[in-house]
């Protein structure tokens, strides 16, 4: 390779460009590089060192070639005219990484002249300006500002998938339900609208995680079932702990236990010292695991009431069942 060519190269990370390469040797000589297998097209006028590159049958350049640095390239490809979106834009925010089988995606200005490519997906909107605030810079990359991200992603993920990074971004507090609602009343034709509808109200009422969702939907509602709180904050032994499900009047508190959890003693140990710390306060605490909630939902709710019910009993022949200190 031209001695010039390849400190470019090399400055770029293993990435050049035409243009760039244009400034400094003649045409020809990036078009040699390739014939002789050096440098490798994976986009129009975006050029990466063929060593960056593993060939697989049936898959083009960009999909051969580590996720972030597909990206840099499709950036490159954009020449300041789009910004990293949907998935894409979810991995740089850190809410979801997205696979090496998945494509890259841009939104670009409705008017631009830029269009789709194996392993690349350009999405075209109108009104949209590389700008603030419509794109943000993250990591020195300009993606869309997470709510739109999260939106725009959740119609292109397979269904089991779209509530994870909604959910993260809630409880990493980089986002609420209500932000997220507002977002999507700009976007009426958005595909699946009214299951993201229906996630957004169970984020707002508190849950935190699928298996509380669940739980919300088929366990913790209905006829019978008093009002529940959900991630309530109570101060005890100088530590702050959330409890999943909350009956307050009843100082119940049920804790739903994710599908891993009985496999570590670590974490067991760490939810019998918490469960004890709770008991100080005349909080009883009820769990219930993952299996049971999902497979016995029924069997669960019956156990919940004569709970619930046992409990206003002993609070009625003992004194009157008060609310937990919470800081």
């Amino acid at each position: 390779m031209n001695p010039v060519l390849r400190v470019l190269v090399e400055q770029g990370g293993g990435l050049v460009t035409r243009w760039l390469a244009g400034q400094v040797v003649p045409s020809w000589t990036l078009d040699r590089a390739s014939r002789a297998g050096h440098l490798c097209r994976v986009l129009p006028g975006v050029y990466l060192d063929a060593r960056l590159v593993t060939p697989m049958p049936g898959r083009p350049p960009l999909a051969s070639v580590p996720p972030e640095l597909a990206r840099r390239a499709a950036l490159e490809y954009a020449a300041g005219q789009g910004a990293l979106s949907h998935l894409s834009a979810l991995n740089v925010w850190g809410v979801r990484q997205q696979t090496a089988d998945e494509p890259v995606h841009l939104t670009v200005p409705a008017h631009s002249t830029l269009r789709s490519r194996p392993h690349l997906v350009v999405h075209h909107r109108r009104h949209f300006t590389v700008a603030q605030p419509q794109v943000v810079m993250r990591r020195d990359v300009p993606v869309t500002p997470l709510d739109r991200s999260l939106l725009d992603a959740w119609p292109v993920l397979p269904p089991a998938e779209r509530p994870a990074p909604i959910i993260r971004a809630v409880n990493d507090r980089r986002t609420t339900a209500e932000r997220l609602r507002a977002e999507l009343c700009g976007l009426p034709k958005l595909p699946h609208r009214a299951e993201l509808r229906v996630l957004l109200d169970r984020l707002a009422a508190g849950c935190r995680s699928p298996l509380e969702i669940w739980g919300h939907d088929h366990v913790f509602t209905g006829p019978g079932m008093p009002p529940l709180k959900r991630q309530v904050r109570v101060r005890v032994g100088g530590r702050t702990s959330y409890l999943d499900v909350y009956a307050e009047a009843e100082r119940v508190n049920i804790e739903l236990d994710g599908a891993s959890t009985h496999d570590d003693p670590r974490q067991r140990e760490i939810d019998l010292r918490r469960d004890a710390l709770l008991a100080t306060l005349g909080i009883l605490v009820v769990r219930f695991t993952h299996r049971r909630l999902v497979h016995e939902p029924d069997q669960v709710r019956r156990e919940v009431l004569a709970i619930l019910a046992a409990r206003r009993w002993s609070a009625g022949g003992y004194g009157p069942v008060t609310s937990p200190g919470s800081g």
